[in-house]
C-alpha cells in the first residue's frame, strides 16, 4: 500500500510539473515603436516681457517635497532654489535664474494659465524682504507674501530673451 501511495504522489507530481503549460511569452517578431514623443524642453515665452519661462512637469518627489519641508528637484529652500536655477541647463539654455516677485506677479495676473503645468501653490522669487524673508508669490490668486528661506515652496526658473 505504501509503495502504491508514493508512485500515484510521484506520478501526480510529475503531472502537474508537465502541464504548467507555455510559459514562455509570445513576442511578436517586430517591436512595436511609440507615437509618442518625450515633451523635453517645454517653456512659456511671455513675449511682452522678453522671458522665457521653464514649464517642466512636477514630480511627486517635488510635490511631497513641499509638503514635508525638504528639498528636491524644483521645489525646496530659497537656496536650493537660487543654485538650482543656476544649474539648470533646460531647453538647450543655461542662463536660468530665480525671477523676481514683480516678474513672477505679472505673469500669473494674465487672464488664463500661462503653464501648461501648473501648481497653486507658492513659488520663490530672488526678491528679499526685511527680516531675512524672501517674496513668494501664491500663483492662486497672484499676490506676493514674505517666507522664512528655510519653508520648502516650488521654483519655476526664467530667462530673458534678447
Amino acid at each position: 500500500m505504501k509503495n502504491t501511495v508514493v508512485v500515484l504522489w510521484i506520478f501526480l507530481v510529475s503531472v502537474f510539473l508537465m502541464a504548467g503549460g507555455d510559459v514562455v511569452p509570445k513576442i511578436s517578431a517586430i517591436a512595436e515603436i511609440s507615437d509618442e514623443t518625450c515633451k523635453v524642453g517645454e517653456v512659456y515665452v511671455e513675449h511682452d516681457a522678453k522671458l522665457m519661462w521653464q514649464d517642466q512637469a512636477y514630480t511627486n518627489a517635488e510635490d511631497g517635497a513641499v509638503k514635508r519641508n525638504h528639498s528636491s528637484g524644483k521645489a525646496g529652500t530659497w537656496n536650493h532654489a537660487i543654485n538650482y536655477c543656476r544649474r539648470l541647463n533646460y531647453a538647450g539654455f543655461s542662463d536660468w535664474r530665480l525671477p523676481t516677485s514683480d516678474e513672477l506677479l505679472h505673469v500669473h495676473r494674465k487672464a488664463g494659465q500661462a503653464f501648461k503645468y501648473f501648481r497653486g501653490n507658492d513659488f520663490w522669487s530672488s526678491t528679499p524682504t526685511t527680516d531675512t524673508r524672501y517674496n513668494v508669490v501664491f500663483t492662486a490668486d497672484a499676490y506676493q507674501y514674505k517666507r522664512n528661506k528655510n519653508e520648502s515652496h516650488y521654483i519655476r526658473c526664467v530667462r530673458c530673451i534678447k
